[in-house]
């Protein structure tokens, strides 16, 4: 395991509100398991007070992990930035690396792989996909279903006046894109749901499983379980949740803070992704690449 300068062990999760997060938890359990002397914190940081904090850091500080609307707003911030930041104009890390006599911030998004290996997990790979939402989230869950393979992608939300950015991303994607009003839902069945709606906002949508082997991905943890993950739980569909996406979405951050590369994997991953899922109340299930 390579991680440069020893003297960088800070880390923390940037936002407002922030005192909920589970990161620390999660960063917690994944730096005991692998035996990594790093402290990982959370800040109250509004918007537009991004610069000020980033400004003030010393030279322990390793890396952050932001929330929105800090995923974008670090972007001036950046030096340089993996691809994926490019083309979803979000960073949801950030990592420091001195270089020369000074200090880089390089950002990274690893909200993407917090949806996909969950779901490669399950061995569900989707030729179609619906996804619930307009926002961010919904720009991650859709590269996300084209990742794991989805040819045609459902689009539902309130006003779908407000689906430009998904449009111009599906185009640049090249994934069909299909656009509907949330009212449309009603009565119809799927094979793949990813639901970036805030927690308890799809409870009462009809959402229908096609079969047993259809996957609802419900982004929300708390409460939980939702209405709408009970009912598709009930119609023989399996279910995951934003505790999911959370466990994976920060090993690639711990990835990334450690080796600079967050496809590059953990000695003994599996069992630090039994600890993280653990310490957050997850069954330790899921295994993916």
């Amino acid at each position: 395991m390579q991680y440069t300068d020893p003297r960088r062990s800070h880390l923390a999760v940037l936002g407002s509100p922030i005192a909920h997060s589970l990161s620390p938890t999660l960063h917690a359990a994944a730096y005991d398991a692998l035996g990594v002397p790093f402290t990982y914190g959370r800040h109250e940081v509004a918007s537009d007070g991004l610069a000020a904090f980033v400004a003030g850091l010393g030279p322990e500080w390793r890396g952050l992990s932001l929330t929105m609307p800090l995923k974008r707003e670090v972007l001036p911030l950046l030096d340089c930035t993996t691809p994926l930041v490019d083309e979803l104009g979000v960073a949801n890390t950030v990592a420091f690396r001195t270089v020369g006599d000074r200090v880089e911030l390089v950002g990274a998004n690893t909200d993407v792989e917090g949806l996909v290996r969950p779901v490669e997990a399950l061995g569900h790979l989707p030729g179609e996909a619906t996804v619930l939402g307009g926002g961010a989230t919904a720009a991650s869950a859709l590269t996300a279903s084209v990742r794991l393979g989805a040819r045609l992608v459902r689009v539902f939300l309130r006003d779908p006046a407000k689906s430009r950015k998904l449009v111009d991303l599906a185009v640049r994607l090249g994934v069909t894109l299909e656009v509907h009003p949330l009212a449309e839902l009603a009565g119809t069945h799927h094979g793949f749901v990813l639901s970036t709606l805030p927690g308890g906002a799809a409870d009462e949508l009809e959402l229908l499983p096609s079969g047993p082997d259809a996957v609802l991905f419900d982004v929300a943890y708390e409460p939980w379980p939702t209405a709408a993950a009970t009912r598709w739980a009930d119609a023989g569909g399996r279910v995951l949740n934003g505790l999911d996406m959370l466990t994976e979405q920060a090993i690639g951050q711990i990835r990334f803070f450690l080796t600079g590369d967050q496809d590059a994997m953990l000695p003994d991953e599996a069992a630090v992704r039994r600890a993280m899922r653990s310490a957050v109340g997850l069954e330790p299930v899921i295994s993916p690449r």
